[in-house]
Formats: C-alpha cells, sequence, structure tokens
C-alpha cells in the first residue's frame, strides 16, 4: 500500500510545468531555469524601498549606500538557502514549518507572515496610487481604489503559464531599469564620495530607523517564502547530480536578478543624495516631494515622467508577486487552500483599507511616512522567517550531501543576528519613547508590550526547539511494584477495533498491527481527523479542499481493507484529535484502539502535549501505540 502525502506540491497549478529535462546546450539551459529570481527580485525594488531610499538618501546623503550593499548580500545568501530548500526537500519555506513546529506556533508564524504580506501590498498600493497621481493628476484616493482592478493581472497571466508571468515581470524591471540609468545621467553623481559611502555608519537614531527600514524593504520576508516555491515550478531529474545542476543555475538567476535589484535602489538612494541632499534638502522624505523637485533641480522634463513610469512598474510587478507570495504562506501553514481571486481580494483589502484611512484622516502628505513604516514593519518580521530557514538546510537527515556547509552556517547565523539585533534594538528604543509620551497608556501595558513578549517567547522557541528536539529522549528506568501472579493465560480476540489514521507513512504499520489483532473475525472502525480552520469553527460541514480530499484518501483506505476481505468503514472527524478520535472510538464502541506515534520531541512534549497521551488518558479500553 503506498504512501500518501500529506502536503500537496508547491503552487500545484505551475509545479514542475516548465520541462529542463532536454538535453541542450550551456546556454539554452540557464535560460530554461532563468525567471523565479526576477519575479523575487521585483520585492527589492518595490514602492517601499523608494521611500526608504529617498529617507536615506536626501537626509544622510551617500551614507547608507553600504547598507544597501549589506541588505543585497544577506538577501542573496537567504535567496540561495531558499533555493536549496525548494530544490532538495520540494517544500517551500511555510510546508516545511508546518511540517516542524506544532500548529500553536505555525498560526503565529502564519498570522506574522500575512502582516508581512499586508505590509509590502500597502507599499505597492500606495505606490502606484503615488504613480498614477503623478502621471495623470488623479487624487490619491481614486488611486488607491483603481489598484483593486489590478487583482485579477495575476490571474490572467497564469493562465498563460508562468514562463508569460516571469516574461511580463522581466520587461517591467528592464524599464525600471533602464529609467534610472538615463536619470543617473542627469543627475552626474561624485563617484569618489559614492565610494565613501561604502564605509560603514550610523549617525544618529533617525539613521538606525532608516537603515532598518532598508534591510526589511531589501530583504523582504515574503520573498524567502517566493523563491522557495518558484523553483519548483522547474522539471528535472531528482538526482543528485541533477540537483547540483539546478541549484547552479538558479543561482546564477538569483545573483544577477538581485544585483541589478542592488543596483536599482543605489540608483534611488544616490539620486536623492546628489539632487537633494546636496542641495540641503533634507527634509524630501516622500515620492511626491521627490518627483516635483526633479524637474526643476535636474534641468529636464523627461526626469520626472521617467521616474512616475518607473514607479508604476515597480509598483504593479510587486502586486503580482504579492500575490503568490500569500497563496504560498496561506497553503504552506494551514493547508488550505481558497480560489485565487479570493485571496487576492483579501490581501489587497488588507492593504487598502489603512491606505484609505491615513489619507482620509492625515492627508496626502502622510503618505511618505506611511511607507517607510510598512517597511520597518517588513523588518520585524524577518527574524520569525529566516531562522527556520537555517534550521532546515542545516538538517543532515533530510538535506543529505546537500546540508549547508560550516561557513555558510556561520554567515547565515550572523546575518540573522544581525537583522535580529537591530530589530531588538529598534523595539526597546520604541517603546522607551512611547513609555516617555504615553505614561500609564492601557493600549501600551496590556497589548503592546505583552504582543511583544509573546513574540519574544515563539522567537526563542523556534530558535532553539530543532536544536533541543534533535537530542534523543534518555529513557530512565526506575523500579517499583512487585511481581503479581498471573495464573493460565487466554489468548484475548478483540471484535470492534478502531484504527486512527492520519495520512503518513506509519498508516500502514497501524493497519497490520490492527488486522494482526482482529484477523478477519473482527469488525474495524478507520478514522481520520480533519484539522482545517473550517474544521475548528463548523465540524462536521466543512467541505473544504483539504475534508475532501481527506474523505477521498479514507475511502481508498477502506476499500483495500475490503479488497483484503475484512470488515471495515471509515468515519471522519472534525477539528482537534485528542477530542475527537475518543469520540469516535467511543461511539463505535471499540475494544482496541490502534494508532501511530511520531516520536515527538522534548521540548514540543512539554508545551504542548501529545495526542497519543491524551487520547489513552481519555480511553477506557487498550490503545495499541505502532512506530
Amino acid at each position: 500500500m503506498s504512501t500518501i502525502k500529506p502536503t500537496s506540491p508547491s503552487l500545484s497549478e505551475v509545479n514542475a510545468s516548465v520541462d529542463t529535462t532536454k538535453r541542450v546546450g550551456f546556454r539554452r539551459k540557464l535560460l530554461a531555469f532563468i525567471g523565479p529570481a526576477y519575479l523575487v527580485s521585483v520585492g527589492y525594488m518595490d514602492p517601499g524601498n523608494w521611500a526608504t531610499d529617498i529617507a536615506g538618501g536626501s537626509q544622510f546623503g551617500y551614507q547608507l549606500i553600504w547598507v544597501l550593499l549589506m541588505s543585497n548580500l544577506i538577501a542573496q545568501l537567504l535567496q540561495a538557502l531558499c533555493i536549496r530548500l525548494g530544490l532538495v526537500r520540494g517544500r517551500d519555506l511555510a510546508q516545511a514549518s508546518r511540517e516542524l513546529y506544532p500548529p500553536a506556533v505555525n498560526i503565529f508564524l502564519y498570522i506574522l507572515a500575512e502582516i508581512a504580506i499586508a505590509a509590502c501590498d500597502l507599499a505597492e498600493v500606495i505606490g502606484m496610487a503615488i504613480a498614477l497621481q503623478l502621471l495623470f493628476d488623479l487624487p490619491l484616493m481614486w488611486g488607491v481604489l483603481i489598484c483593486i482592478l489590478d487583482t485579477f493581472l495575476v490571474l490572467v497571466l497564469l493562465k498563460y503559464g508562468i514562463r508569460k508571468l516571469e516574461a511580463f515581470i522581466i520587461s517591467l524591471v528592464a524599464i525600471i531599469g533602464m529609467a534610472f540609468f538615463v536619470q543617473m545621467i542627469f543627475a552626474q553623481p561624485s563617484l569618489p564620495e559614492i565610494a565613501g559611502g561604502f564605509i560603514p555608519s550610523i549617525p544618529n537614531s533617525t539613521a538606525l530607523y532608516i537603515a532598518i527600514g532598508i534591510i526589511g524593504a531589501t530583504v523582504m520576508p515574503h520573498n524567502l517564502y517566493l523563491h522557495s516555491s518558484l523553483v519548483q515550478t522547474r522539471k528535472f531529474e531528482r538526482t543528485p547530480a541533477e540537483i547540483k545542476k539546478a541549484f547552479r543555475f538558479n543561482l546564477i538567476d538569483s545573483s544577477i536578478a538581485l544585483n541589478i535589484a542592488f543596483l536599482i535602489n543605489a540608483a534611488i538612494l544616490i539620486l536623492a543624495g546628489s539632487v537633494f541632499f546636496k542641495n540641503e534638502l533634507f527634509g524630501v522624505a516622500d515620492i511626491q516631494d521627490a518627483h516635483k523637485l526633479l524637474e526643476p533641480m535636474l534641468g529636464t522634463q523627461w526626469a520626472p515622467i521617467l521616474f512616475a513610469v518607473a514607479l508604476l512598474c515597480s509598483g504593479q510587478s510587486s502586486t503580482i508577486t504579492g500575490t503568490l507570495a500569500g497563496q504560498i504562506v496561506m497553503e504552506g501553514y494551514l493547508n488550505l487552500r481558497i480560489q485565487p481571486w479570493v485571496r487576492r481580494l483579501l490581501t489587497r483589502s488588507i492593504a487598502i483599507i489603512p491606505a484609505m484611512i491615513t489619507i482620509q484622516i492625515f492627508g496626502e502628505d502622510s503618505t511618505g511616512e506611511l511607507l517607510v513604516l510598512s517597511q520597518v514593519v517588513l523588518s520585524l518580521q524577518l527574524g520569525f522567517a529566516i531562522i527556520p530557514l537555517i534550521h532546515f538546510v542545516s538538517e543532515r537527515k533530510k538535506m543529505k550531501e546537500f546540508t549547508i556547509k560550516p561557513y555558510i552556517k556561520v554567515l547565515a547565523w550572523l546575518s540573522a543576528v544581525i537583522i535580529v539585533g537591530l530589530n531588538v534594538r529598534l523595539v526597546i528604543e520604541q517603546l522607551s519613547n512611547w513609555r516617555q509620551l504615553f505614561p500609564g497608556a492601557f493600549w501600551l501595558d496590556f497589548i503592546v508590550i505583552p504582543l511583544t513578549l509573546l513574540s519574544g517567547i515563539v522567537l526563542i522557541y523556534i530558535t532553539f526547539m530543532p536544536i533541543m528536539g534533535s537530542r534523543k529522549k534518555k529513557e530512565i528506568a526506575i523500579p517499583h511494584g512487585g511481581f503479581t501472579e498471573i495464573g493460565q493465560l487466554q489468548p484475548y480476540k478483540y471484535k470492534r477495533i478502531a484504527i486512527a489514521l492520519d495520512f503518513t507513512e506509519t498508516d500502514t504499520e497501524a493497519i497490520r498491527h490492527a488486522l494482526a489483532q482482529g484477523g478477519k473475525d473482527a469488525v474495524y472502525k478507520l478514522i481520520h481527523v480533519t484539522e482545517t480552520p473550517n474544521a475548528f469553527f463548523i465540524g462536521s460541514e466543512t467541505r473544504d479542499m483539504e475534508s475532501e480530499i481527506d474523505r477521498e484518501n479514507l475511502n481508498k483506505y477502506v476499500n483495500y481493507l475490503h479488497d483484503l476481505g475484512y470488515e471495515g468503514s471509515g468515519e471522519m472527524g472534525f477539528g482537534s484529535p485528542k477530542t475527537a478520535i475518543v469520540e469516535k472510538a467511543t461511539a463505535f464502541n471499540a475494544d482496541l484502539l490502534v494508532m501511530g506515534a511520531h516520536g515527538h520531541r522534548l521540548l514540543k512534549d512539554i508545551l504542548f502535549g501529545t495526542t497519543v497521551d491524551a487520547v489513552r488518558h481519555a480511553l477506557k479500553i487498550p490503545v495499541l501505540i505502532v512506530r
């Protein structure tokens, strides 16, 4: 009997849809792999990046270019880890997290990932609305509403295949690059002064805030989920040699795309530094002011037009990849798939509502600050994506010869420490400022600080749980009790046997052991519990994709028993397995329950307990645990 995989392929509609198995030369082989990194790279040049780059350049000249370079190097390292995870394990980052961490932790990580995607989409909405205003003189509020219409563009493009989507994105990136190349010619920046910007320095706390915004805008958390999924769109032979080739081609793709993104970001910051900082216009912190001042400063009407066109292309390309990232995160963490247009509308609505409220209350001049804030929010989420990623590609049992080398592991953890350290410093400073501004505020003491502490606890847990969990629990035998006279033994024959299935490799062993206990004289009840969010809320009324697949798989097991000549039936449970298994076994009047164990690890057992223990204590019948 074959094992049924519990998780469907990432982005299943385009998974392994691009065939790279044909024997062709290096150039054509490389072209077959090129594409995924460009979809990722647009997130490194979205309107949020523009806001942080303009703010950094206008206030500090070229002094923060080193932050862009450091962010780019960290991004290349982390995206390489994502490539490795997707190619070797066939899992995206969200799916791998779901398989390792407990449900409570995964839900927390999912919420953080959704917040990051919403913050990213907020930047894209505002950026596109500003671009429409600059090009067509539309009110900003109208531009925000028009952004709803591009919701369905990604759905149309995916109908024609992932390669068409990649070609569209590459075209937009080319337009952005050309626009800034021309503007650099107009600006004529000083090369020696630019070179001085690569010397690390943080002039003051404002520079730190902008630097963290630059890091958040460059090393975007949703790109880690996205890249680990997109590399799986290529079909190749799953041999070690072919995986190495696929990794090498994807690495070339990533290096080219991310360096283009770095050059564009550097061009924006340099443009702001040479035009605004040099003329002592330190207050230029938003895109509208930058656009307005480009023509008089550079002496050409083409500069602001090119600026606005590039901004429109930036926002449009980023919103497409944000859609895919949202789908990957929801399916990966929750194993829940909804209609793509519903998913897109949900993400876009979360972004549009705060944008409209901000514009309505604080006016159009507040969009620059909102853009920088959205990028700081992205940076605060980074540790929760980076740390699990490093653990996954360091696990020798699953990565085998593709486990990252020690020096790469050191660099990866160093990157994580830098990002998390900067974020911790920012959070402490911000909480201290709020303490002074709002002494005794209820929302600060009972909402913000507890949530901050909870986030810190989860971050510590996901950091150390895989390390502690890898240690084998030592069994300590403690003598107790004494010998009891047994007497003459009679073999016990079970008549009604319940079998709990979870559609993993242990199902085969559970069924085999159950049949050995009851034989063909017993009646069997196969039980599976669906744990989707819908299952917890609406129970047996659940009709989502996962529950339908579960029913189909359960029927396959029942038919398998019938084909072997055994009498049995299946029954679905919904919600918590600890409760549902007990209810179904009791209703069946079972005299034996057989279920699989997965060797939960020490820290996980302490914090969340196990289904096995809860069921064993709740039932009054024998429970056979198999591995």
